[in-house]
């Protein structure tokens, strides 16, 4: 592959407030770190803040990162999203005239996480809508497409580089205003037989290829669900505080599955992948099995609740199975 990365969360604004913190000298060691012992050579700035974004584009831009800014709007109306995304692009466009190697993303999976698309108020009505009517793909894809004809007309006008769009299958997007096509695709068993297959036919339509976020949680039978294994925490509010079951550990399932599908993106000529994700604050490590929401984090490394790390000093946080496999399978 062209580009080995990772995502990497700036943060999300719920309610005013964020899932994680930003510190400046916290976001440059991490940086540092996914450069230096991931090995990667991209990493995807995901977000729902610009200013963070934006610094974090600075400063992995200063260590030679390729640099993938994807604003994530949020239960945003169209007119607002565009708001967004022209904001996001003017902000690249300076990035990448001073000199740094800069991918536009478009957004991602707009149809699930914001208004105009799909019925319901938010992310957990408009997936169970969708799951309970699937009549509501009818139509769906046009409305994309549509939007994002308008989206990138928006991005273009303030951005030169390369654009793109982090999609889902389901929106069956149309790729010729874009340069790349970008998929999240997380493998589950009941796409198993075919997962392969469907990269394959990506790659095969000529543009080039990244997956814009592949990966899986650290528990026994995570990777069988794919994209549904982080759906085992209970809340007290917007709090979590335990899980919603018995779950086993095993940090080795959530590694298996980042080597068996890089594997896949090399054989078939994907161009760019970013695991998912870095880093998930918030979603903690704990001994007691019931309250280890670090079970249900798709981060590489693992959120300390107390204090600082052994390999990192000074850092909240120790890397997982995964983060080891990561940077084997990419250095």
């Amino acid at each position: 592959m062209r580009a080995k990365g990772i995502g990497y969360d700036t943060g999300f604004e719920r309610g005013g407030k964020f899932n994680r913190p930003f510190d400046p000298g916290l976001v440059r060691r991490e940086l540092a770190v996914i450069r230096d012992d991931l090995h990667c050579t991209a990493v995807r700035l995901i977000g729902t803040d610009l200013d963070r974004i934006e610094f974090a584009a600075r400063e992995a831009a200063a260590l030679g990162l390729e640099v993938w800014f994807s604003p994530f709007p949020w239960d945003r109306t169209p007119e607002e999203i565009l708001d967004l995304l022209g904001d996001g692009a003017a902000r690249a466009e300076r990035l990448r005239v001073a000199g740094a190697e800069v991918v536009f993303v478009t957004g991602a999976e707009l149809s699930l996480f914001n208004h105009g698309f799909l019925p319901g108020d938010g992310l957990e009505d408009r997936l169970g809508n969708l799951l309970a009517d699937r009549e509501l793909l009818t139509g769906l894809s046009e409305q994309v497409n549509e939007f994002l004809a308008r989206a990138v007309a928006v991005v273009r006008a303030r951005f030169g580089g390369r654009v793109t769009y982090a999609s889902v299958p389901l929106e069956r997007v149309d790729w010729a205003p874009f340069d790349i096509v970008s998929v999240d695709a997380h493998r589950s068993k009941e796409v198993a037989d075919i997962y392969q297959e469907g990269i394959r036919s990506l790659v095969a339509a000529g543009k080039p290829v990244a997956i814009t976020e592949f990966g899986v949680t650290p528990y026994r039978g995570a990777a069988d669900l794919g994209a549904r294994c982080g759906e085992i925490v209970e809340y007290d509010g917007d709090v979590p505080v335990r899980l919603n079951g018995a779950y086993v550990r095993d940090e080795e399932e959530q590694a298996r599955y980042f080597r068996e599908l890089l594997a896949v993106f090399e054989a078939e000529g994907v161009d760019a992948a970013f695991a998912c994700t870095f880093v998930c604050y918030g979603l903690v490590h704990r001994a007691d099995p019931r309250e280890d929401l670090d079970m249900a984090s798709w981060g590489v490394v693992k959120v300390l609740e107390n204090g600082s790390g052994d390999t990192y000093p000074g850092l909240p946080w120790e890397p997982k199975a995964a983060f080891g496999a990561l940077a084997d399978c990419y250095g």
